[in-house]
Parts: structure tokens; C-alpha cells; sequence
């Protein structure tokens, strides 16, 4: 648990904000089914506007993982297709930042704190990510061709270009807007 705090620590100092989280029982307003390289589901991300309107709130539950750090991060594509999930492009940065959130220049706006996998292979995970959003404009996670997320093999370094050496995909899911 410790280690834990103190990777929450080190990602509010390395992005210098603390946003508030979404109010208790507001809907998400995007999901996405986790899954592996051979389509078994993993678990689901959910991403809810942050109060203020000011960035998205993304929460993943996760079982199956290789236990310990992994990178994760919003992709430029809404393609989740096996086995390293290339299909996924880059980082989503619709504005041309530099990778990381250690990164002096700024980060992607698909940049996100690293997951932790327990010896059991599950994670719980909470992040707020400031550059992106669930509205209009080029920051919007439902862009025209969509958006995914990925679970990298190993932790993202924050700072190298470009991509963190988090390594190829293990798990993707497509961002979308829930089914009522």
C-alpha cells in the first residue's frame, strides 16, 4: 500500500495538479472492455468529465495482468487489434507535446500515471488526465476514428519520447460512448 501512495505522490508532483474527482454516482460518459492479445476480456475502464469540465477521470479494473508496473496510456486510434496492439497508433497528442508526465515541455494528452498489477494480476486504477476531454475538439477522446487504451508491458519511464519504453501492448480497449 505504501508504494502505491507513493507512485500517487510522484504523479501529483510530477504533473503539479490535484483535480477533484467526479461527484459519487455520476455516469461515465466512455467505457471500454480491457482485453488481451487473444480477445479475452480482462476488465473495463470507465472515463467521466472531471468537475469544472476541465479534463477526464479514468478508473480501470483489470484481472489477468503479469503482476507489477505497467505503462498505460490513451492511444491516437480506436483499433485494438492483437498481438502488440500497434494497430492502437502512438500516444494520443493532438496537440504535439513532448512524452511524460516528468516531461518540462509538456505531456501527451494520452499520458497517464503508471498501473500496478498485485501478485494476483489484478489492478484497480484511478487517474485524472487534464489535456484530454469527452467533448468537442481536437482534445476529445471521440475524435473521428476513435481512441483506445493500452496496457503496456512495463512501466513507462515519464520522460522518453515516444512512448516511455512501456514496451508493446498487453492489454486494449476501445474508448466509446455506453450503450444506454
Amino acid at each position: 500500500m505504501r508504494w502505491m501512495l507513493i507512485l500517487l505522490l510522484v504523479s501529483v508532483v510530477e504533473t503539479g495538479l490535484v483535480p477533484a474527482q467526479p461527484g459519487a454516482g455520476q455516469s461515465p460518459e466512455g467505457v471500454a472492455d480491457i482485453k488481451d492479445a487473444n480477445g479475452h476480456r480482462l476488465g473495463r475502464a470507465t472515463f467521466t468529465t472531471l468537475p469544472g469540465g476541465g479534463g477526464v477521470w479514468v478508473q480501470v479494473n483489470v484481472a489477468g495482468l503479469p503482476p507489477g508496473v505497467h505503462g498505460i496510456a490513451i492511444h491516437e486510434h480506436g483499433v485494438c487489434q492483437g498481438p502488440d496492439f500497434a494497430s492502437s497508433g502512438g500516444h494520443f497528442n493532438p496537440r504535439g507535446r513532448q512524452h511524460g508526465l516528468a516531461h518540462r515541455e509538456g505531456a501527451h494528452a494520452g499520458d497517464l500515471p503508471n498501473l500496478v498489477a498485485n501478485d494476483a494480476g489484478m489492478a484497480r486504477y484511478e487517474a485524472a488526465d487534464v489535456r484530454a476531454t469527452l467533448g468537442d475538439g481536437p482534445n476529445s477522446l471521440f475524435k473521428p476514428g476513435g481512441t483506445s487504451l493500452v496496457i503496456h508491458a512495463a512501466p513507462d519511464d515519464q520522460l522518453t519520447d515516444p512512448d516511455g519504453r512501456a514496451g508493446a501492448g498487453i492489454a486494449c480497449g476501445v474508448i466509446t460512448r455506453p450503450r444506454s
